[in-house]
């Protein structure tokens, strides 16, 4: 209904009202503005503290010359004769190809930037806004082969096949629809280097970024999103089960304070064996002998895969197996000379035995391969069938080939700066004529940047003993823990064969009494029964407990000590924490010792101090607060991040909050954990409203927890709080602003209206590939290094930190983007907390590479992410958003024992 202002406009009385009485006019009530949206703050002053020190990066300056010219977008539909739509990945870069060789004046001789899908771009347009071109390819993998194509899918050699199948080499015409979608001026990249960033600088640079990856695929790059792999064998290393590791190279183009930069890295990825397909499958399988391999198993991981045929080289995508092996697989052959019904039944191997003479030594008994359709098949023997090169391997790594993958990755700095120095110089984008029509240079030497080296933190050990750790690591040697806890009521129980208990037992003793921490006798030891290690891992753990129960009926453990067979992913793991924390609120430790020197067991008794409630070593300034504000003030501090399962597993992601307790400390918290719908990233239990009880709301959120635990262990309402969010890319950087501050904000007006803390809000990423490197120095940068200038955002607030003191290949700094701050730290205080932050992590004797919250919220949702690998699988089939999807299923509560403890230590 419209509402007007003025009363001509109002609708005439009820005949019933009297002539003498004047209606009353309602006002529309006044709709409450929202507030504005938020959006990441500028950059404030740049820090001063620190030893100076000059550093290389891996950013390559780039020069535009042509600011004034403009890129245009055009859509691209591809056809075939028929009208079908082009749908087969890879097809659109040999058409496009094929269309500028053909239609160059047509195209007014420009060159094609095209992302391969849908879009290309042209500098400058193109004569016409719509444009429509046919042209002919060479078809290796015609769809329209006849049913007897068996014949000629590894080449016929006689004109007696040829009359008697199509060639499947042939010629085929596409139709190609070009049509103008808009333009993008190249001085949207000045104005960002400006600081004024608009949706424009967003495309620009994505076209940018395509004609790098165009640039790689006419070389013959695997190309993964923008990482670019060449097909060179000595970048290849086996990684296990048929997978090998390769290595290239990420580029990307940045805006930075000081211009345009192409930042270049090493990458990898993990590629299919290439080679012949028996001896993929008898790797990815681990087996030695054909005749012990699962067909069903090779069926699923052949599927799409490429590969080529002998004699003929020609390349196909595998679409399954056949149902019966080689000897007794058939189809229908038309006899020389013979009508349309004078054909016989054959085998596919007396064919390619008897008619093509090709000797198959073992194809005999195996399936063959499909490379036609399902219902319309044509067979290839598999040992005349080579996996193609460069075939992204997607499924989820074992922990065997991730341990290798990462090994691969690994380079010292200077190797590192070696091989991008080769690569810059071997890429020739210089040749690239978009790139040149852009008016667009990219030096070949490394950016130089101006690096601080913080001074690190005081740590407060036992006895009232400082210490200053030197590059970010000190050791337990000669020092007692700050706060030991006495472990009293406790067991080992031991799944693994392999360790002695008694040993182990008798050196935890030991080094609990170095350490300040009294470890009395465990009542008992208990040692898995033959009969049960071959049961199910649930099995397993109930009856382990039991035997528990049995020496200790009437009182709950304090702690128990669980010896695995294997170091990860132990398929014990998960049962045994849930069956503890879920069920009988028992504090667990899960080891698998390889050695039981003085060194683990101090590591071992350090995780358990914390999860008890004791304390490792504190920051000097927790026990002598400073005028550091969050020591004046009540400050919360949150650490969030959001777990995900592998790529294709259709699974709940898991959301893990932690929050600080028993302020002025900031190195004690407790966790809650929340499952959501897969691959969501934003946290979406942060506030939860729920009916109560008579007609009221509660509030059942994330924030509430930890808020009550915050003011329950330190007496104080948090006024200041400090956000460390985890796992988000820029592109959500106003969803974290909008969406999650904006729920934090709401469960502190249901607390209390009148409660409105002030937050300061910081991403953490670690996900990125910028390095720092010392010039004529092999050695990682120090521990404490910070990087806020020259290659950082030129508007936003944001800085690099090197916490840690990188011992292995080179290390990577941690990128903190600052998108909001209420309490208004100056840049000095709030970069020398977050390097703070790094050494209060209560599991080791090192700096780590981020804040410790976030590394906490990280492991809590690793750990009781575990839990849900046990569930029914039919409850977890179906979590993703939709009208008709099954609700998320929630995650067991922790027994309130132990809720509040650091379990994920």
């Amino acid at each position: 209904m419209a509402s007007h202002d003025n009363e001509e406009c109002l609708p005439p009385p009820p005949s019933i009202v009297p002539s003498h009485v004047k209606p009353l006019k309602i006002e529309p009530e006044l709709v409450k503005n929202k507030d504005p949206p938020r959006v990441p703050i500028a950059r404030r002053e740049l820090g001063s503290k620190g030893r100076a020190l000059t550093l290389l990066t891996n950013h390559f300056k780039v020069e535009v010359a042509n600011t004034d010219g403009y890129f245009y977008q055009y859509s691209v539909a591809l056809f075939y004769e028929d009208g079908r739509p082009v749908e087969a990945k890879g097809s659109g870069r040999k058409i496009l190809d094929r269309v500028q060789e053909t239609y160059k004046s047509e195209l007014n001789g420009k060159d094609l930037a095209y992302d391969g899908e849908k879009t290309l771009f042209t500098m400058g347009s193109l004569a016409q806004n719509k444009l429509e071109f046919t042209v002919v390819l060479e078809d290796v993998t015609s769809s329209r082969n006849t049913r007897n194509l068996s014949p000629d899918a590894c080449g016929s050699s006689n004109d007696v096949d040829r009359k008697r199948v199509r060639r499947s080499f042939r010629s085929k015409k596409y139709k190609v629809e070009i049509n103008y979608a808009s333009k993008i001026p190249l001085r949207a990249i000045a104005n960002a280097l400006r600081g004024n960033e608009t949706d424009n600088y967003q495309e620009a640079i994505r076209v940018l970024d395509i004609i790098l990856r165009q640039h790689a695929a006419k070389q013959g790059c695997l190309l993964v999103r923008q990482n670019f792999f060449h097909n060179d064998v000595r970048n290849f290393k086996p990684v296990n089960g048929g997978v090998l590791g390769v290595r290239g190279l990420h580029s990307s183009f940045r805006t930075t304070q000081s211009g345009l930069s192409l930042n270049i890295d090493v990458s990898t990825t993990t590629i299919v064996q290439p080679g012949p397909v028996l001896d993929f499958l008898l790797s990815n399988q681990n087996v030695t002998d054909p005749y012990h391999l699962d067909w069903a198993k090779a069926k699923r991981t052949l599927k799409n895969l490429r590969i080529k045929t002998s004699p003929s080289n020609q390349e196909y995508k595998i679409i399954g197996l056949s149902n019966l092996p080689c000897k007794k697989e058939t189809f229908t052959l038309k006899k020389k000379g013979g009508g349309e019904d004078d054909s016989e039944e054959i085998t596919v191997y007396d064919y390619f035995v008897k008619r093509r003479n090709i000797a198959l030594k073992c194809s005999a008994n195996f399936p063959c391969i499909n490379v036609g359709k399902p219902k319309r098949p044509t067979y290839v023997p598999i040992e005349l069938s080579d996996l193609v090169s460069l075939q992204r391997y997607t499924k989820a790594l074992s922990t065997h080939q991730r341990s290798s993958l990462v090994q691969m990755s690994r380079q010292n700095p200077q190797q590192r700066m070696r091989d991008l120095s080769d690569a810059q110089r071997t890429s020739n984008y210089s040749s690239d004529p978009m790139l040149r029509n852009c008016g667009i240079s990219i030096t070949t030497r490394f950016t130089q940047v101006d690096g601080r080296v913080l001074d690190a933190p005081r740590l407060k050990f036992g006895n009232g003993e400082n210490f200053n750790p030197r590059n970010g690591k000190w050791n337990l040697n000669d020092k007692i823990i700050v706060e030991p806890v006495k472990i009293s009521k406790w067991a080992v129980v031991n799944f693994s064969a392999s360790c002695d208990l008694q040993r182990l037992v008798d050196g935890l003793k030991k080094c609990g009494r170095m350490k300040g921490i009294q470890v009395e006798s465990p009542f008992g030891m208990f040692e898995e029964q033959d009969q049960f290690s071959s049961s199910s891992p649930v099995l397993r753990v109930e009856e382990m407990l039991k035997q528990v129960r049995s020496e200790h009926p009437k009182e709950r453990p304090q702690f128990l000590l669980c010896v695995l067979p294997e170091k990860k992913n132990s398929e014990l793991y998960g049962p045994w924490k849930k069956k503890n924390l879920v069920e009988h609120g028992i504090v667990t430790q899960c080891i698998a010792p390889a050695k039981l020197n003085d060194q683990y067991l101090t590591n071992v008794l350090m995780k358990i101090n914390a999860k008890l409630g004791g304390m490792n070593s504190l920051l000097g300034i927790e026990r002598s607060p400073s005028d550091h504000i969050i020591f004046n003030v009540p400050t919360l501090i949150l650490g969030m991040d959001v777990s995900h399962g592998s790529p294709g597993q259709d699974i709940p992601s898991i959301a893990a909050v932690v929050g600080s307790r028993q302020w002025p400390l900031i190195s004690k918290y407790k966790a809650c954990v929340r499952s959501q719908g897969s691959k969501v990233e934003m946290i979406d239990n942060l506030f939860k409203p729920v009916p109560g009880p008579k007609g009221t709301t509660k509030d059942e959120g994330i924030i509430r927890e930890l808020v009550m635990e915050f003011y329950l262990s330190s007496r104080k309402i948090p006024k200041n709080i400090i956000i460390f969010r985890d796992g988000v890319s820029e592109s959500q950087f106003n969803q974290v602003l909008n969406i999650e501050l904006g729920q934090i904000i709401e469960a502190c007006k249901f607390h209390d209206e009148s409660w409105k803390p002030k937050f300061t809000v910081i991403v953490a990423q670690k996900n990125h590939h910028t390095k720092f490197f010392q010039p004529r120095s092999s050695d990682n940068v120090p521990a404490g290094t910070v990087v806020d200038n020259t290659i950082c955002h030129p508007r936003n607030y944001d800085f690099y930190m090197c916490a840690h003191a990188g011992s292995i290949g080179t290390s990577r700094p941690t990128h903190y983007h600052v998108l909001w701050d209420e309490i208004g730290f100056s840049t000095d205080d709030l970069q020398e907390l977050v390097h703070s932050l790094s050494y209060v992590c209560q599991r080791t004797t090192t700096a780590i590479s981020i804040v410790a919250p976030i590394c906490y919220a990280h492991l809590a949702a690793a750990q009781v992410g575990q839990f849900m690998k046990f569930e029914d699988r039919s409850e977890t089939s179906s979590i993703r958003g939709g009208a008709n999807a099954s609700p998320v299923p929630e995650l067991p509560k922790l027994q309130e024992d132990v809720c509040n403890s650091m379990f994920f230590v």
